[in-house]
């Protein structure tokens, strides 16, 4: 058969709960902290079943849109849509893991060498970076170019320019990871106090102490709800009616 002439898929009807969800969300004028209608409600309201409104519900964790609070109810973190598609946080959640793993790999061995190479003015650069992290964070703001430019500084420390270069061309798959990880909740002053640890051990000189700290701030940025979000898992059973 022709490639132009393939089945055409079907949205899933947990995708299309999404979208509801979100028009809810701006008609009924919601406010971060206000809690959703329970899942029996919404299931009933819109004549489907308690499972695909939890898999809707879940995609808008996912998207930080709301917070799941176990025994809790679902209540709104934010409304800056529009929102990912379902479709581009499948395409990330598949590729997340690989930069992870490089991440790690390169993150690890610059803050070693940091350790080793800093000079006064890498110090310096680090500092600023992390006060910046210390502001936004007070001001309510996630700290995502002050992460970077953390970053960046202990990239610059290790005045290795192969890895430089390296951790230059994954610029942009490291900021999803720091997004995706800074919009955990609770996670932004975590990772001040992380990065804290590797400048400490940097100043230090202590390169097995940073390259410790390195790795454990990575793997931190590792434990996200995307990754852990199984978007098949029972979708569309449970006799949905559409």
């Amino acid at each position: 058969m022709s490639e132009s002439l393939r089945p055409v898929g079907r949205p899933r009807l947990y995708e299309q709960l999404v979208e509801r969800l979100h028009a809810y969300i701006e008609e009924a004028a919601l406010q971060p902290g206000d809690r959703l209608p329970a899942e029996r409600e919404l299931a009933e309201r819109l004549g489907v079943s308690r499972n695909s409104v939890k898999q809707a519900t879940v995609v808008l964790e996912v998207q930080g849109i709301v917070e799941i609070r176990h025994g809790g109810g679902t209540y709104l973190r934010r409304r800056n849509f529009p929102a990912e598609p379902v479709a581009a946080l499948l395409d990330r959640r598949q590729r997340l893991p690989d930069v992870l793993d490089a991440r790690e790999a390169i993150e690890t061995k610059m803050a070693e060498l940091a350790a080793a190479r800093r000079t006064e003015d890498d110090l310096a650069a680090m500092d600023a970076a992390l006060d910046a992290m210390r502001r936004a964070i007070k001001a309510g703001d996630l700290g995502c170019e002050a992460d970077r430019d953390f970053h960046a500084a202990v990239a610059a420390a290790s005045h290795n320019p192969v890895l430089i270069e390296f951790y230059r061309q994954l610029a942009p798959r490291i900021a999803e990871t720091r997004a995706e990880s800074l919009r955990q909740p609770g996670r932004p002053p975590r990772s001040l106090a992380q990065h804290q640890r590797i400048a400490d051990a940097i100043r230090a000189g202590n390169m097995r102490q940073a390259a410790a700290a390195a790795r454990r701030h990575v793997r931190t940025v590792s434990d996200v709800r995307l990754l852990s979000w199984h978007p098949d898992d029972d979708a569309g059973l449970d006799g949905d009616r559409s």
